[in-house]
């Protein structure tokens, strides 16, 4: 049971009486940029999540790397 194409039309159609034709372009505008920054700001936690995943590994790497050291 899927989204026909008149239920679309049924969906634009109200949008469209909601918010105007005038203002239609300005809505789609700041849907996209919406979408935009929401897409950057996953892009920059996942990032963020892999650099600290890294400096983990780093500095459990440094720990061992001490307690060998000591060991000797």
């Amino acid at each position: 049971m899927g989204l026909s194409v008149w239920h679309a039309l049924l969906v634009l159609g109200i949008i469209l009486f909601f918010f105007g034709p005038a203002r239609l372009p300005k809505l789609g505008k700041s849907i996209g940029e919406t979408m935009r920054q929401f897409k950057k700001g996953m892009n920059d936690g996942a990032d963020d999540v892999e650099a600290e995943r890294l400096n983990a590994g780093d500095s459990n790497q440094n720990r061992t790397a001490k307690k060998e050291r000591d060991r000797v």
